[in-house]
């Protein structure tokens, strides 16, 4: 077991929910919540990562944050560190192409409030940041925690961006997928073994902890809400 790639995998993953949660929810809304002309190009757009092959992905990130692109050059100029081949670039990956992971549940959840609940909201005076607060997040927790999962988990696994973006550097881009790769390139089929193991019976426990979790709390906020 590669514990060091585990870590990394772990680190990796909960920056990536940690950054991209937010902005999925402001996204989530706004699609959720207007309609304007060219919002089906928008969504579209959001779903590509879903449908294009990893490698095609990396391919074009790579491409757009190396040193020949003007966001691999400006970053370098800025920190003194490239973005290819190193854990901020992977991060940069990850929000990219979870996005569809993140807001397309929230969205979902967003569309499920009924307009009047909203209208009664503002009629009582609350301000727009009291509504979500109060209002819109508690109603829309369960899409909240899918996104959460279903991004956490999708970069755990995550391999062909990983591997086009990071490389193999161990401690700093060499994540648990890209260990298990080695190791069965290696022959040792024991350790590709144990760590693919860990990563199914995380998938499960971690979507069968959100339907449970997503059922209560749909329970819970339909008794609360009669």
């Amino acid at each position: 077991m590669d514990w060091q790639a585990m870590w990394l995998s772990v680190k990796l993953s909960s920056v990536t929910v940690i950054l991209l949660i937010p902005l999925a929810l402001f996204v989530g809304r706004a699609l959720a919540y207007h309609q304007f002309k060219g919002k089906s190009w928008v969504e579209a757009l959001i779903m590509v990562p879903l449908v294009l092959p990893p490698t095609v992905v990396g391919y074009y990130l790579l491409v757009g944050m190396g040193n020949q692109s003007w966001l691999g050059q400006w970053v370098e100029q800025l920190t003194g560190q490239q973005l290819v081949f190193h854990f901020s670039g992977l991060v940069i990956a990850s929000i990219l192409v979870n996005i569809p992971f993140a807001v397309q549940p929230i969205q979902r959840a967003f569309e499920t409030i009924p307009k009047d609940v909203r209208d009664a909201a503002a009629c009582c005076g609350m301000s727009r940041f009291t509504l979500f607060y109060k209002v819109e997040l508690p109603m829309v927790w369960p899409g909240v925690l899918t996104a959460l999962v279903l991004c956490f988990s999708h970069v755990l696994g995550e391999f062909g961006v990983v591997l086009m973006l990071g490389g193999n550097i161990a401690g700093e881009t060499k994540t648990i997928s890209i260990a298990i790769y080695d190791s069965v390139q290696a022959f040792d089929f024991d350790g590709a073994g144990t760590m693919s193991l860990v990563l199914l019976l995380f998938a499960i426990s971690a979507l069968a902890l959100t339907t449970s979790l997503s059922r209560r709390l749909g329970g819970h906020l339909g008794h609360s809400s009669r």
